[in-house]
């Protein structure tokens, strides 16, 4: 009577050449994260996964252009080359380059419509050499992006897989979750406001926003390891990829440029 062993043996014997390690469990692959540049946010979510899509969703003043600015400075500051398509033309590289982006290595797609953000994007992940392309979908109506057709976001994934990019998606409400590797939700969870005059009611007469606290959550994660307790935002730090669905959520800062003394993006990403 054969044993496991010889039966495994003669299986991989029978299929050299052709199939390197039958055995070998295909969805258990290794993943690389990085920081996003947010403390919070890599705790929660372990970092932002290369090779993989990343969806942030969340409505207006979610924090959404926060964990954007934060990600690309990381990334430019490695001197990575990254790259945003900006589906409505709403990017101001004015406040970027307060966050820390270096811009001279960032590509700026100015697009008009869904169409063109689509094409572009699909462009820059077949000629390849990003550390991180994003697709800005923050200011087009959710009920546009419902018409995006699913095989879109699966020939995303396709092609981002086994590269180093980093390829994240934000949109309004979440439309790609199922191709999807991380998909973390936003909502404002409370505004800072500094008076500058001495009116008791709120908010104050003359009142200028500091800041938001944001309230993220965690919808989907591919990761083996998803706890605010046993992830590391450590650049190198990997993953086995494992599909998982959680409702872990944290609170982070958003912080106004105008709120800063000096004028320029805190060095802490905490105070972002």
């Amino acid at each position: 009577m054969k044993t496991a062993a010889t039966l495994r043996l003669a299986v991989e014997s029978a299929l050299a050449g052709r199939i390197s390690a039958p055995f070998v469990y295909r969805d258990r692959k290794i993943c690389e994260t990085v920081p996003s540049g947010i403390p919070e946010i890599d705790s929660l979510a372990g970092g932002l996964p290369r090779g993989s899509l990343t969806e942030i969703c969340g409505p207006h003043c979610s924090g959404r252009t926060s964990i954007l600015l934060s990600a690309l400075a990381l990334r430019t500051a490695q001197l990575e080359a990254c790259a945003l398509i900006d589906s409505r033309d709403a990017f101001d590289p004015h406040s970027a380059a307060a966050a820390g982006v270096k811009l001279n290595n960032l590509l700026w797609v100015r697009c008009q419509n869904v169409d063109h953000a689509l094409r572009a994007t699909d462009l820059l992940l077949q000629g390849g050499g990003f550390g991180l392309i994003a697709l800005d979908l923050s200011d087009v109506p959710p009920e546009t992006v419902r018409y995006v057709p699913l095989n879109a976001w699966f020939r995303f994934r396709k092609t981002v897989e086994d590269t180093p990019t980093i390829l994240l998606l934000l949109e309004q409400e979440p439309h790609a979750k199922t191709c999807a590797s991380l998909v973390l939700s936003l909502g404002m969870d409370s505004s800072r406001w500094t008076a500058t005059s001495d009116a008791s009611d709120f908010p104050p007469h003359g009142s200028l926003l500091d800041g938001f606290h944001i309230r993220a959550g965690l919808r989907r994660s591919k990761f083996e390891s998803a706890s605010a307790t046993s992830i590391s935002p450590d650049p190198g730090h990997q993953h086995h990829r494992r599909f998982a669905s959680h409702n872990l959520e944290t609170v982070f800062e958003s912080k106004t440029s105008w709120g800063i003394p000096d004028g320029s993006w805190p060095a802490d990403p905490k105070q972002k």
